[in-house]
Order: C-alpha cells, then sequence, then structure tokens
C-alpha cells in the first residue's frame, strides 16, 4: 500500500491519464463509485444521508456518489456548497450528469438552511475539498464544517477530510472530523501522522483503476501482513542453533536488570539460536532467574552500572543490540563508541545508548555493516537537536534525512511506527495498540529486531517483520486475555509464541 504526498497524487494522475488515454471524468466515476460502494457497507437503507459537495475534483466525487446512491434508493440530499462558478471541468459535467438524471440539487444560500438539514442527517459525506487544502478554511466551508462537526451523525469524508493537509509538516488548519475516511487510489501521508490523523477516523483506501504498473512509486509504503508472512524466516529441518545467528546484547545494571532481561528473552523466543547478555556481574542473578536460556558477559562495574567496556570482545557475534538499562555515565557513552567502532555485524542501538549517541553520531558514517537505531520521538528528537513536536509533526521528512545523512536505518516508533532504510526507502506498521504505551515494550521490540535480522536477508524486511509480531502481539492479548491498561511487557515476550504460530500459518 503506498503513501502519496499531494504532490505525488497530483503526478499519479497526470500518468494515468498521459500513459493510457483514461478520461479525467472516468477517473472521477470510478472513484465516486467506488466510495458509494464502500460506504453502503455502513449504511442502512432507512438512513437519512447529507452529501456536502464543493468544487474540484472532490466536489465531482460527491456528485457521482449522490447519484449513485440515489440511483440504488437511499435517502440522500445533495448540497453544493460553493458558487456556480466554482464547479468547472470534469466536477461540472458530473454535476450536470446528476441533474440531468432527475435529482435535485440543494444550494447554499442561508446556512440556516443546511443547518436544519444537518440536524435530521443520519450520515454527512464530507466531498467540499481534495488535496490542495493549505493554511485555514475560508467561509462558507468553515462554517459548513463546524455545523457538521457539532452533529451527531456518523461523519464520512471522501479521500480525505475537508480542511486536513495531505502532507505532513502543516500546524494550522481547520478540519471536518470524520469518523470514516474512504481513501482514493492511495493513503495520503497525513493519515499516518499523529497530529492529523485524529481527523480521518478509520480509513480504507478504494481502486479507482489507476494504471498501477505504470505510476511513479513514492519510496513509501505501508507494510502489510501477506507481504510479512512471505519474507518470515522459515526453519531447515536440518538447522542447529548455529544457524539462526549468535546475539550479543549490552546492557542492564544492579538497578535495572529488568529491561536487558526482557529483550534477551525477546530475541530468543524470535528464534535467535544463541544469545549473550553482557550486563555488570551484579545483575547477572536477576537477569538469569528470568532467561535461564542465555549465558552471560559479565562486565567490569563501579556502584552496579558499567565501568567500562575493555571487557566487551564482539567478534564472535551475528549481531549486536546494545543500551536496555545500561544508564547514561561517561562509561556508557565510552561503551557505545567502542562498540560503533567494533562491530562487524548488525548493531542495534536503543533507550540510553540513544543518549549517548548523539555526541558520537559522526562515527555512525564510519561503520560498513547495518547500524540500526529504535528511537521513539522523544529520542530522536534528543539525537537530531529539534523539539519533540517537530519530529511528531513531520516524521517522514526528518527520519529520511537522518537516515540518509548517517547511512543508517531508523525506526521511528509511534502509533505509525516508519522504518527508514539508508537509501530514504521507507516502510510504516500499523500494527499494535496503547497497550504498547508502557514501559519495556521498546526493550521487547528491541529482541525482537535483533532476532529477525540474525535470520532475514534483508535488514528492512526484519525490521518491518519485527515491528509487525510486535505489535499483533499486543493486538492478540488485548483481543482475550488482556486490556490495553493491565498489558505488561513481559506478557509481549510470552505471548509471541501465540504469535509466531497463527501469524506464520
Amino acid at each position: 500500500m503506498d503513501v502519496v504526498t499531494a504532490q505525488e497524487m497530483y503526478e499519479w494522475d497526470r500518468v494515468a491519464i498521459k500513459s493510457t488515454g483514461l478520461d479525467g471524468r472516468l477517473l472521477m466515476e470510478n472513484a465516486g463509485r467506488a466510495v458509494s460502494s464502500d460506504l453502503e457497507k455502513k449504511l442502512g437503507t432507512h438512513q437519512r444521508v447529507i452529501i456536502l459537495i464543493g468544487a474540484g475534483n472532490n466536489g465531482g466525487d460527491g456528485f457521482v456518489i449522490a447519484r449513485t446512491l440515489l440511483n440504488r434508493g437511499y435517502s440522500v440530499e445533495a448540497w453544493q456548497i460553493v458558487s456556480d462558478s466554482k464547479v468547472e471541468g470534469d466536477a461540472r459535467y458530473h454535476k450536470e450528469i446528476f441533474i440531468k438524471s432527475g435529482y435535485t440539487l440543494y444550494k447554499l444560500e442561508k446556512t440556516d438552511d443546511l443547518s436544519e438539514s444537518l440536524k435530521s442527517a443520519d450520515v454527512i459525506v464530507d466531498a467540499m475539498l481534495g488535496i490542495g487544502v493549505k493554511g485555514r478554511l475560508r467561509e462558507p466551508v468553515k462554517q459548513v464544517v463546524e455545523l457538521a462537526n457539532e452533529q451527531r451523525a456518523f461523519r464520512v469524508a471522501v479521500d480525505l477530510p475537508t480542511g486536513v493537509p495531505a502532507d505532513e509538516g502543516i500546524v494550522e488548519f481547520d478540519a471536518f472530523k470524520a469518523d470514516y475516511t474512504c481513501i482514493i487510489a492511495a493513503l495520503k501521508m497525513s493519515a499516518l501522522v499523529e497530529h492529523t490523523r485524529v481527523y480521518y477516523g478509520e480509513w480504507k483506501v478504494c481502486d479507482i483503476g489507476l494504471p498501477v504498473k505504470k505510476l511513479p512509486s513514492p519510496s513509501r509504503k505501508v507494510w502489510q501482513r501477506e507481504g510479512g508472512r512471505r519474507v518470515l524466516p522459515g526453519r531447515d529441518p536440518n538447522s542447529h542453533k548455529g544457524s539462526h545467528g549468535k546475539a550479543l546484547v549490552v546492557g542492564g545494571a544492579a538497578h535495572m536488570p529488568g529491561s536487558i532481561a526482557m529483550s534477551a528473552k525477546a530475541a530468543l523466543r524470535s528464534g535467535a539460536g544463541l544469545v549473550t547478555i553482557a550486563t555488570p556481574k551484579s545483575a547477572m542473578n536477576a537477569v538469569a532467574s528470568y532467561v535461564q536460556e542465555a549465558t552471560f558477559l559479565p562486565l567490569a562495574e563501579e556502584r552496579g552500572v558499567i565501568k567500562d567496556s575493555a571487557g566487551v570482545d564482539v567478534s564472535a557475534y551475528d549481531g549486536v543490540a546494545i543500551g536496555m538499562g545500561m544508564g547514561r555515565g561517561q562509561e556508557s557513552n565510552n561503551l557505545v563508541s567502542h562498540l560503533i567502532s567494533t562491530v562487524k555485524a548488525p548493531l542495534l542501538i536503543d533507550a540510553d545508548a540513544l543518549y549517548q549517541l548523539k555526541n558520537l553520531v559522526g562515527l555512525l558514517r564510519s561503520r560498513t555493516y547495518p547500524t540500526i537505531l529504535t528511537p521513539h520521538p522523544g529520542e530522536f528528537a534528543h539525537l537530531v537537536d529539534q523539539s519533540i513536536s517537530a519530529i511528531v509533526r513531520s516524521p517522514f521528512s526528518y527520519s529520511r534525512e537522518f537516515s540518509k545523512a548517517y547511512g543508517v536505518y531508523t525506526v521511528l516508533k509511534g502509533p505509525a511506527t516508519i522504518i527508514t532504510a539508508p537509501d530514504g526507502s521507507q516502510f510504516v506498521d500499523l500494527s499494535g495498540n496503547a497497550g504498547l504505551a508502557k514501559g519495556g515494550s521498546g526493550d521487547v521490540l528491541s529482541g525482537i529486531l535483533l532476532a529477525m535480522m540474525l535470520q532475514s536477508g534483508s535488514i528492512t524486511y526484519a525490521l518491518n517483520n519485527g515491528c509487525m509480531l510486535h505489535g499483533l502481539t499486543a493486538e492478540m492479548l488485548t483481543k482475550d486475555a488482556h486490556s490495553m491498561v493491565d498489558l505488561l511487557a513481559t506478557d509481549l515476550v510470552e505471548g509471541l509464541t501465540q504469535t509466531f504460530r497463527t501469524f506464520s500459518s
């Protein structure tokens, strides 16, 4: 599933029309019919539907939707909320078909008239403005949006809610607040950005018959279960523990042994053949009581935290993860620097190691083996010296710029986790729920990702699947055994058993 900006969507339309001869009016007909068929799944024949129609392609879609639903016997009022002069081109063509089909078109003259209709509506369909909106809404659209948002009706947006920018990074806007959005042809970037996604409600992408082989790739896609299953690492009948990778996890402290323990056990649950835990000796008993299958590399310590990096020999390992529960003292800084310079295998940097990385980020460019960073927005903001709000508003841009600049994979965690490769290509994982918003969830994810990398031919696919397995486990556990309130990180580790059984089947 592709994710596009407004400009990329315009280019798709242009290429579709130029390369195949598809008429824009036909594409509009296809879009309106696709939305109508999707909307029918949510409509009852007794429900009263108000369709708010503007100018441009979105308005043209609205005329097709209104005509199609009326043809199918639904109770529909079509309201044109802009002046006749603004309805041009393909939209005007479909407006004329609507009128010639014998249906009544209501035109907004006084908002009081529309207000009465909206109050009696069961469903309000927003087909006012499309992807070209920038900034605050103007009248009369602004007032119509405010009236619609006040109603108890089920609110549906066509392509994207009126007023919501298609792209990331825009803060000042007014918008229709949809309960459901039928997105046309491709997912718009703003459906995945924290401050704009709330306006979409639930959503579905509707196919309108664009020539997919001719369309330029936006290098931004949603990772889906079908693709994940195809590339999930399998088990050869003749394999042994060494076949599935030797992992090293580095971190922990006497006062914080849980993080490294959960990462290690998650790696084992996710298929790593052998896992070694490098941690202060005073933390080993606590960690070993939870992870009996791991071996240990005791590190020199002072007051329960890592003292130096001299005892960390990384030559025997196929992948290394560092940072979980490690602490933020100067010795941790030395350890991160040592591992960046010496690990000749994939290196995953998380948690406290990300904090230390800010002063060492230049070292990343010299690595010839894959480097993976797994920050949440706060950690990433600290790393790139930006505000958290800036990262949340423009997660695609910041993670892409950083990954390309330093040659790393960035897993920017959130409700929509963005996985960016060094070449700037991006995947989005939408699995999971609010049950993951608890300490330790990220430690579990790091362990899963480390194990996936040891077993996969592609780092990108390993990261995509690791994030999905993590999220699917939360979904599965909160469906039956747990709530989003009581779910713990340790529950995720144990729940991986069922996830692997069901996801791979």
